[in-house]
């Protein structure tokens, strides 16, 4: 059987040390180590397959409501109501009018509800990997993300053996994802297969995220699920035109309890499908004046997804919690520095 990353243990710390003792730490210092290799192998095979890193904006006047139940943050930009980026979506369908395959690495703050701080797997304030391309389907991002994590993990298996070892974590556990297919499932499957094991989950919802544990428990790799019902993602995420309430999405779950990394779509970029889109999900199409002015002069059909820079330092390191993957953690709920 196929070894996996070593699951998170049950001695996770909720709230983190003080600044002072965590910088400190060496097991501190080992995962900011490994978070660089990660960072360095992305820039480096995204660089070699022509990509173009782009500097995004940290405010404007709207941004990613797809949040999961989180709320945004408001900062008073000169008398206006401007927000934090959530992510930069909309940012990087815009960027494609300049480059045909663009990709970022930008912080991102979402005010997670209360009970995230619970999960191990949720911050407040984070950091993510972001990548489009133009005129590309699910299956070439997909193909795309599946290179890049398994280069990351092979990096890292090859260069951070001093620190991998000082964490605890098995090097065969890496070499194991980097050295092996990813495996697809539908959102229906997902599904049966969670209501199969007793666990309530909808077909009309996202996985919620105990689901998603449960599932990437049972998991000997990594997988992605695909095909989300429509209403359960934002309005960006592109409805199939051949299977009516079916989006072309998908997320990518890492095995050994770690959960999901990446999420991703094939975007909706015509300017009257993403009027209705947005008054399907709820949202006030004034509000996004900025970007359907873009759509309406015309944007590029693309795909593209975002990596959580700090759970997927959490995979590579063995850790039990997201926030021992960040220098300043912030965990929902809690007053940190």
């Amino acid at each position: 059987m196929t070894t996996v990353p070593a699951s998170p243990t049950a001695r996770t710390t909720t709230v983190p040390p003080p600044p002072l003792e965590h910088l400190r730490s060496p097991a501190t210092r080992a995962v900011l180590r490994i978070q660089q290799c990660i960072l360095t192998a992305t820039r480096e095979l995204l660089s070699r397959e022509g990509f173009m890193e782009m500097l995004p904006p940290v405010i404007g006047p709207v941004t990613d409501p797809g949040a999961r139940g989180a709320k945004q943050v408001d900062v008073d930009y000169y008398g206006h109501r401007y927000k934090l980026m959530t992510s930069g979506i909309l940012y990087k369908q815009a960027s494609l009018l300049a480059f045909d395959k663009i990709f970022n690495i930008a912080p991102n703050v979402r005010l997670e509800p209360l009970e995230t701080a619970t999960t191990h797997r949720h911050l407040a304030e984070f950091h993510q990997i972001d990548v489009e391309v133009a005129c590309a389907t699910r299956e070439d991002v997909t193909a795309l993300a599946e290179r890049l994590i398994r280069h990351v993990f092979a990096a890292c298996a090859g260069g951070m053996r001093e620190e991998l070892a000082l964490l605890g974590q098995d090097v065969d556990a890496l070499r194991a994802v980097a050295d092996h297919d990813f495996e697809t499932v539908s959102h229906r499957e997902a599904a049966e297969r969670l209501q199969a094991m007793n666990h309530p989950q909808s077909y009309d919802a996202e996985l919620n995220w105990v689901g998603e544990e449960i599932l990437s428990r049972e998991s000997t790799r990594p997988f992605f699920v695909v095909d989300y019902p429509k209403g359960s993602r934002g309005f960006y995420d592109r409805e199939s035109r051949t299977t009516p309430g079916v989006l072309r999405n998908f997320d990518l779950i890492l095995p050994g309890g770690y959960g999901e990394i990446i999420s991703g779509s094939e975007r909706e970029h015509e300017y009257t499908r993403l009027i209705t889109r947005m008054r399907e999900t709820g949202e006030n199409p004034s509000k996004y004046r900025w970007y359907l002015d873009v759509a309406r002069e015309g944007i590029p059909a693309s795909a593209g997804f975002g990596i959580g820079l700090e759970r997927l330092t959490r995979a590579v390191a063995g850790l039990d919690a997201v926030w021992r993957a960040s220098s300043f953690p912030k965990i929902p709920g809690v007053i940190s520095a």
